[in-house]
């Protein structure tokens, strides 16, 4: 019972010190919990309690079951496929994390935490030719971008950038983002970039719009509410399962996003590239 209100009812625990994002974000994990319980009342030999096991069942599976029934998007050509990656501060081979983007044919490729490193741009440069760079963020483009600035996200310095790209289809407008850090026991500087940044999409008259980057909250956090209101989110609409992207080697949560509006995702994923803490995610589009 205590697991089945958990899961029902855990945008209901007060956010003192980040407590409640943090089981907001972790939520979709408590359905470990449940073969957990089932094995116990087996130990016990309980019917009782076999029963009982599923009431959390039911909630999990009403509340997440749906992103692993969803059927698989049927394989169609796609005009406009974009990647998303945080490099990682540190990363000892930025060039191969990159080389892993560009192999899954994307023709937008945002990456976060990068630094001053021409192995990055020595991998794209060819077959990326157009690019924006703001900060620690950066835009890589098959196509024109006519437009760059740098966005305010109330970090105290820049790190996230607007740029209108000249796709085949139309102007897209692109948003590159890395908003600020989230840790257990404080969250402020994070929820206040969120706002900032749900502030500046709402006025933004762009009628095609893509978000990409490390927005340090998972879809199931409360505090991701504004954005949800104003974009479709990707894996949601088409892709499978969690698309949990953190940490690399067991991701538990997924803080990297595709949001989107104007356009209609066709297919959404997960790509595990080299030498990240992040694995990266994709998706495609239609006009």
């Amino acid at each position: 019972m205590l697991l089945a209100a958990v899961l029902a009812g855990h945008r209901a625990i007060p956010n003192v010190r980040g407590l409640g994002s943090l089981v907001d974000s972790v939520t979709p994990l408590l359905g470990v919990g449940v073969p957990l319980l089932a094995l116990a009342a087996l130990l016990r030999r309980s019917r009782l309690a076999l029963v009982a096991v599923l009431l959390p069942a039911t909630v999990w599976a009403a509340l997440y079951a749906g992103a692993w029934l969803r059927p698989t998007p049927a394989q169609v050509a796609a005009p406009l496929r974009t990647a998303s990656q945080n490099l990682r501060a540190g990363n000892p081979d930025p060039a191969a994390t990159v080389r892993a983007l560009a192999s899954s044919g994307a023709d937008l490729i945002a990456l976060q935490e990068v630094t001053e490193d021409d192995r990055v741009d020595a991998v794209l440069a060819h077959d990326y030719p157009h690019r924006a760079t703001i900060s620690t963020v950066s835009l890589h483009s098959r196509h024109p971008i006519r437009e760059r600035v740098g966005v305010d996200t109330g970090l105290g310095w820049t790190r996230a950038l607007r740029a209108v790209v000249a796709a085949p289809g139309g102007d897209l407008t692109v948003y590159v983002v890395h908003l600020g850090s989230a840790r257990a026991g404080d969250t402020t500087t994070r929820d206040q970039t969120l706002d900032a940044l749900a502030d500046r999409l709402r006025t933004d008259p762009a009628r095609r719009l893509i978000v990409l980057g490390d927005l340090n909250t998972a879809s199931t956090d409360r505090m991701f509410l504004p954005l949800a209101r104003l974009l479709h989110d990707a894996q949601a609409d088409a892709g499978r399962g969690f698309g949990f992207t953190w940490p690399a080697a067991v991701p538990l949560t997924r803080p990297d996003h595709v949001l989107y509006r104007g356009l209609t995702a066709t297919s959404a994923g997960v790509l595990r590239t080299p030498d990240s803490d992040h694995r990266a995610v994709t998706a495609s589009f239609r006009w």
